[in-house]
């Protein structure tokens, strides 16, 4: 049976009452761009002025859209989610760090993480985002060319260290492993050193995964490029497919700098690419796990029809749906219903290190359209079966 994505009773199955009513609350005002504006500046001052909003923040947004502030805070909701089918994927969601301590720190989460996913289930993949283990400008440096003075390459070399840290481990424990995408101009880099790591580690299965943002319109080229790699040095790949989340950003500085921005022309032109790149991997699943990052209910029923269309399992770990916590419920719930391997984000760490990754969230639902006008729709619609169910 294909998912239905229109049953909220089994959509927000474990939200009570009032987190119901929050859940709506607060996609009410996501949904006021205005109101998101002036949030955020309110929050940013509230936080560097060291007011006490942090109870707030906790009872409202983090809470929703977070899983908690430490691994072991995040365990109930994990707990939870698992014995509807949701697996969860931690993610130490703190940004913009800059520091070689908190580089290192970064790596001893993720490598914490990793033995959390070797004992539960429930957590069927790590991850990490690039610049958790290294500084953007580094990053930028080497996707342009440019060459590296001494402390720089001996910077370098502690970032690939993290990398090789993480992935040797995530190899040694049997455990997939993530690595995120950021902004194109520090992408090359972040691409290279991953695209190494899989020829190391993703000799027998695909156990690192890059991501792929699908908005930028060469990634189908890269796809097919890394595939054609992957083939001749015989290796696996992982690959977690998204449209992507910094177009505003990518798009702002092509027309300051006067380059061709390397977002895709239009919302179609962006799906079209992400639809493309699901079909190119099903067509090669001998050499490509997918994990499919989206919360589009178009793109997730074509992935279910062209695994229909190839008489393969339901449960196929070769394939993984995942969602961000807090939203799109309706499309993971729906999908573990029917048996389909699904996982939701759960993002995590100390309330005010986590706002940025929370601001970012309510400014992506801001602009992205009908994703909160879903939201509120579904939410709507599940509050008055209840009542009717009353």
């Amino acid at each position: 049976m294909n998912p239905n994505f229109e049953n909220t009773a089994i959509a927000f199955q474990l939200k009570t009452d009032s987190e119901l009513e929050r859940a709506y609350f607060l996609f009410k005002l996501i949904a006021n761009e205005p109101l998101v504006r002036i949030g955020t500046a309110v929050t940013n001052f509230a936080i560097k002025a060291h007011l006490p909003i942090e109870g707030l923040i906790r009872a409202t947004v983090f809470d929703h859209f977070c899983g908690g502030v430490n691994e072991e805070d995040c365990m109930p909701v994990i707990d939870k989610m698992f014995e509807k089918g949701v697996s969860s994927i931690l993610d130490y969601s703190v940004e913009g760090k800059e520091t070689e301590d908190q580089f290192d720190f970064a790596l001893s989460k993720t490598l914490e993480v990793l033995d959390f996913v070797k004992e539960k289930d429930a957590i069927p993949f790590a991850v990490f985002k690039p610049t958790g283990f290294g500084r953007f400008k580094l990053y930028e440096k080497n996707s342009s060319g440019g060459k590296l003075n001494d402390e720089e390459t001996k910077e370098w070399e502690r970032v690939l260290n993290r990398y090789d840290q993480v992935c040797q481990k995530a190899h040694d424990l049997d455990v997939c492993l993530l690595i995120d995408a950021e902004e194109s101009w520090m992408q090359k880099a972040a691409d290279d050193l991953t695209l190494d790591m899989m020829r190391k580690y993703n000799r027998e299965k695909a156990v690192v995964f890059n991501t792929l943002q699908m908005y930028r319109w060469d990634r189908m080229d890269y796809l097919k490029e890394l595939h054609e790699i992957a083939m001749a040095e015989d290796f696996h790949i992982g690959l977690k497919v998204v449209r992507g989340a910094y177009m505003e950003k990518e798009n702002e500085r092509a027309e300051e700098l006067g380059y061709r921005s390397p977002i895709c022309i239009s919302k179609k032109a962006t799906d079209e690419n992400f639809d493309a790149a699901i079909a190119y991997m099903m067509d090669h699943l001998d050499r490509i796990s997918i994990f499919a990052g989206t919360h589009n209910e178009a793109s997730c029923l074509k992935l279910v029809a062209l695994m229909k269309e190839k008489s393969l399992n339901v449960s196929d770990t070769n394939i993984w749906f995942g969602q961000l916590y807090g939203m799109s419920d309706h499309i993971t719930y729906n999908l573990t219903t029917e048996g389909y391997n699904a996982a939701k984000y759960v993002p995590y760490g100390p309330v005010k290190d986590v706002m940025p990754y929370l601001i970012r969230r309510a400014e992506e639902n801001t602009s992205v359209a009908g994703q909160t006008t879903r939201e509120l729709t579904l939410l709507q619609k599940e509050k008055k079966r209840r009542k009717l169910d009353l």
